[in-house]
């Protein structure tokens, strides 16, 4: 593996931006859609749309900023408490697409209000805590694979809208690589 660059260092700023942008995208690939869309999985262990959209909600609640602050904590002993990639089924039934995206966008932006107020400086990026399956980790880490936790969701969600219509591109196919991933 190539060293990291400067252009390509994490950078705060820039982190947020990808952060603050994920809700709108969200809301313009699944608001609207038919639940056939948003439920559609390509195979039974994959997850659908609304259960990524699920997922995204279920970590802003539990994940991010809670593990932060974990992170940051004065406590001599910082360990993450186990974590569960999905809330129990009953926490977000009977919800639409609408609001669930809804929830997500107020979700989103509590978290990185308060992520803007920790008014972190250069070294506490460096401050570690005990992940449960990874070991030591440090905010750095974290905060960027939140960014990074938001785009591969979000290519999982137009990878899984893709197949659905894997078997009407006909020709095209050979040339539609997201079909083959």
């Amino acid at each position: 593996m190539r060293p990291t660059t400067e252009d390509e260092q994490f950078r705060l700023t820039e982190a947020i931006s990808v952060l603050e942008a994920t809700p709108g995208v969200l809301h313009s690939l699944l608001g609207g859609l038919p639940g056939v869309w948003l439920d559609f999985s390509e195979d039974p262990d994959a997850w659908s749309p609304r259960t990524v959209l699920v997922h995204f909600v279920h970590n802003e609640q539990t994940n991010w900023m809670p593990r932060a602050r974990v992170i940051l904590s004065d406590t001599e002993v910082r360990r993450f408490p186990p974590f569960r990639q999905l809330p129990e089924e009953s926490t977000f039934e009977g919800l639409t697409i609408g609001q669930l995206l809804r929830e997500f966008e107020d979700l989103r932006e509590e978290n990185l209000s308060a992520l803007r107020s920790l008014d972190l400086q250069p070294d506490d990026f460096a401050r570690e805590a005990e992940h449960p399956v990874l070991g030591i980790v440090n905010l750095r880490e974290l905060l960027a694979t939140w960014v990074v936790h938001d785009l591969n969701h979000l290519h999982q969600i137009a990878k899984s809208m893709a197949k659905r219509y894997r078997g009407s591109v006909g020709p095209w196919r050979p040339n539609l690589a997201l079909l083959d991933l």
